[in-house]
């Protein structure tokens, strides 16, 4: 029997051989046997593997008591109860239509007003019941000119204001027009001077006979009127196309640049006639 073996004091303990791990049930004589995996944990996982339970049905939803009431809803403005109204979109179609109106009745008596020709006196460029659409803002932003036919206030009387002989325009108008209208060509500017001759003006000595516009004159009195008047100044003097048959400057003078309404500038009825001046 030998010895036993000395160990110093300061070795450590044998640890003692681990016990045999039985194979398990239907394991092969001499086959290796395998440890069973080890979890990385003992006991609970940790909460950040956890998984949470599913809400229970209307968790995290305001129940009320028995004793509440639930809260009163907002008052409807003015605008939803309309809108509520069964009768809304009616009444909302009718302002449309009147606010249209309104606004063509605007821009009509600002910017373009129709007009139907009265007399025979613009023919043959307008005839009776011809209707035409004036311009008003055409001499907001500059002056009239000569063969412009416009609408205008006539003076409130149909004499002239002075006394003129049998060959003499009329060369000055009564000083407030009347509420008519009437449309007739400009013939003379401020400071031109104008006599008759044949039914065609001359103007500052020089005839005007390229007019294709006008009906003959023929031989009324009113025809030939050699006696020079001047215009004044600020006022137009008006003839009609139908020399022969027009009321116009010739009998009750020329016209102050404020009674002139606008300028004809285009013609809607009848359909034969449409067209722009």
């Amino acid at each position: 029997m030998s010895a036993p073996e000395d160990r110093g004091e300061g070795a450590p303990p044998e640890r003692p051989a681990p016990a045999p791990v039985p194979p398990p049930p239907g394991a092969a004589p001499g086959e290796p046997t395998r440890r069973a995996p080890v979890p990385l944990w003992a006991g609970d996982p940790p909460a950040a593997l956890a998984v949470a339970p599913p809400p229970a049905p209307g968790a995290g939803e305001q129940r009320l008591g028995p004793s509440e009431d639930p809260p009163p809803a907002p008052p409807r403005t003015r605008r939803q109860r309309f809108r509520a109204w069964r009768y809304a979109p009616v009444v909302e179609v009718l302002a449309t239509i009147a606010l249209a109106l309104v606004l063509a009745e605007g821009v009509q008596a600002a910017v373009v007003k129709p007009f139907v020709i009265p007399s025979p006196s613009m023919e043959p460029t307008l005839i009776p019941t011809q209707r035409v659409l004036v311009n008003r803002l055409a001499y907001d932003f500059g002056s009239p000119q000569r063969g412009d036919i416009v609408v205008f206030h006539p003076p409130s009387s149909q004499g002239c204001a002075v006394t003129t002989s049998a060959n003499e325009a009329c060369p000055q108008s009564v000083p407030t027009h009347a509420g008519d209208y009437y449309v007739k060509r400009i013939i003379g500017l401020p400071g031109d001077t104008i006599s008759i001759r044949g039914g065609h003006p001359v103007i500052n000595g020089h005839e005007l006979r390229n007019e294709p516009y006008i009906s003959p004159c023929g031989g009324a009195p009113e025809c030939n009127m050699s006696r020079t008047i001047r215009v004044p100044k600020g006022e137009y003097f008006m003839m009609g196309d139908n020399r022969g048959d027009s009321d116009d400057s010739r009998f009750w003078g020329p016209v102050p640049s404020s009674w002139i309404i606008g300028e004809v500038f285009a013609t809607y009825w009848p359909p034969d006639r449409i067209g722009i001046f």
